[in-house]
């Protein structure tokens, strides 16, 4: 996909497409915190800066905490780059 085309859909929906492409997720929650973040660095206007993904999948399971936040990040390395100032994640066992 190109990038204009990936500047059109919501970084939300980038995000979910990316990590059920690549995770197969049981449980994938990705939620916009950007409006907690108002007049705070990395905050623009209309959101879709700061995010919490609660996520659960089976290929993560026998990763340590460090390398599952590594295997999310790689996938949504372009993102962090250009999009998103912020990323929380509770991943797989942080989530029982």
């Amino acid at each position: 996909m190109n990038n204009t085309k990936q500047e059109e859909r919501s970084v939300r929906d980038q995000i979910i497409e990316l990590l059920t492409t690549e995770f197969r997720p049981t449980l994938l929650e990705v939620i916009d915190e950007s409006h907690k973040h108002i007049g705070h660095a990395g905050y623009k206007e209309g959101g879709e800066t700061h995010f919490k993904v609660v996520m659960d999948s089976e290929l993560l399971h026998d990763l340590t905490r460090v390398a599952q936040q590594q295997a999310v990040y790689k996938v949504l390395d372009e993102l962090l780059k250009t999009r998103i100032h912020a990323l929380s994640l509770k991943l797989n066992s942080r989530i029982k």
